[in-house]
């Protein structure tokens, strides 16, 4: 038999340090085999101790690669021109991008065919194989990332009252049955990749900035920061009842709370982007990427149907009680208007969903500045003086003026010194 290189062959003149990139990547693409005892040039030079060396080979399959080759490579002995030669069948894996196991879900530890020889894997190459191995839904799908810190997530949990240990986060889909985080367990890291970038603009148009945000890490820690920085921009208005004062916000809180949440649960998280929230002077919106699931309208969301294009995540929101129920969303955003004269909008397009939410004008809306100042109060334990400039759209002279008059009337109290001042309300 004569032997040559090839796309699904491998010719080694004996058993080298290389062998488990060889072996991973024929998994990693349509398979081969792969012959020891045989050099470059297909000359069968045969093999010493053939027991010794399939033993080895074993070793390497079982102990060096990830997840398990096992049942997808035999290893036999056969005999050339009187001499030992060992061949290595492969065939390719259904759990793809195999790796070294001491190299993780990396160029470095991932390998594929390129011709003759075996090379490294792209990044790009490695989601691909991910994407198709893993299903279509992202979170679901093996992380990249295989080391993954939960530091704001433990606290989160725990402070939910919810168990966050290997067993619960296995149960809720952030470990898959090989051990392996998903992209789900990324997404609720401290090493999320995703961000939320929220803007004030001054008028109603965008033009003008009157300040802008980017908020990281785990999607919890995202969605409370956010939800803080909006909430500095949900004035509270007055109107009076008879002799009955009644505060009314600009926005219906649980409005905010439930667009906000929803761009998080239901966004495409295989695209890199941000949700994007603007704010402006008669509106916010929130813009989150992917369009609605095929075959979902939005008057399907409105009545309640849906379709969880991330089903894991929709899961941990569920569990930490985020959300009360599936496809409620939406339809509770409308419920919040429901009395309004102004509506919210839903706007959905192919690659993105904005959600749009009016202000309400209830009576007159003249709150003063000592008012909108405290009404940051009521939102924040800790308030700096920024925060009075970014509610008032006010000069540092003038936040300072206020707070200060707040002290003399005994509102506020002020701790801290230079950069570290905060006020508290008494």
């Amino acid at each position: 038999m004569t032997y040559k290189e090839s796309y699904t062959v491998e010719l080694k003149r004996e058993l080298n340090t290389d062998f488990k990139k060889e072996i991973i990547a024929l998994a990693n693409c349509d398979g081969g085999e792969i012959y020891v005892g045989i050099d470059d040039n297909g000359k069968v030079i045969g093999i010493q101790n053939a027991e010794k060396t399939m033993e080895a080979i074993g070793s390497m399959i079982r102990d060096g690669i990830k997840p398990d080759l096992t049942a997808y490579t035999s290893i036999e002995e056969i005999n050339e021109n009187d001499l030992t030669v060992i061949r290595v069948t492969v065939l390719r894996g259904t759990k793809r991008p195999y790796h070294l196991n001491d190299k993780g879900l990396k160029p470095t530890g991932v390998f594929v065919r390129h011709g003759i020889s075996s090379v490294p894997a792209s990044d790009d190459m490695i989601r691909e194989m991910l994407r198709e191995s893993g299903g279509v839904e992202f979170d679901k799908s093996r992380c990249i990332n295989q080391e993954l810190t939960f530091n704001y997530a433990d606290s989160f949990f725990s402070e939910s009252g919810v168990a966050f240990g290997a067993e619960q986060k296995r149960t809720l889909g952030l470990i898959d049955s090989d051990g392996y985080y998903t992209n789900a367990a990324l997404l609720i890291s401290d090493q999320c990749e995703h961000s939320i970038k929220c803007a004030v603009f001054d008028g109603t148009g965008k033009t003008k900035f009157k300040m802008r945000k980017e908020y990281n890490g785990s999607v919890l820690k995202q969605m409370n920061e956010a939800y803080e920085y909006i909430s500095l921009s949900n004035n509270l208005n007055s109107t009076f009842d008879g002799l009955k004062r009644v505060e009314h916000p600009d926005y219906p809180e649980f409005a905010v709370r439930e667009a906000l949440i929803n761009a998080i649960v239901h966004r495409d998280y295989d695209y890199s982007g941000s949700i994007i929230v603007n704010i402006f002077d008669d509106r916010i919106e929130f813009v989150s990427l992917g369009g609605l699931v095929k075959g979902i309208t939005v008057e399907d969301i409105k009545n309640g149907i849906s379709q969880s294009r991330n089903t894991v995540i929709a899961n941990v929101f569920y569990r930490l009680k985020l959300i009360e129920s599936y496809g409620t969303g939406i339809k509770r955003i409308v419920e919040a208007y429901q009395q309004q004269e102004v509506q919210p909008i839903f706007n959905p397009a192919a690659a993105s969903f904005a959600v749009t939410l009016p202000k309400i004008i209830n009576g007159i809306n003249n709150m003063s500045d000592r008012e909108k100042a405290l009404a940051v109060f009521r939102i924040k334990d800790k308030v700096t003086r920024k925060d009075i400039e970014m509610q008032l759209g006010c000069s540092k002279s003038v936040a300072v003026k206020i707070l200060n008059a707040l002290i003399d009337e005994d509102m506020i109290e002020k701790s801290g010194t230079a950069r570290a001042v905060i006020y508290r309300i008494k």
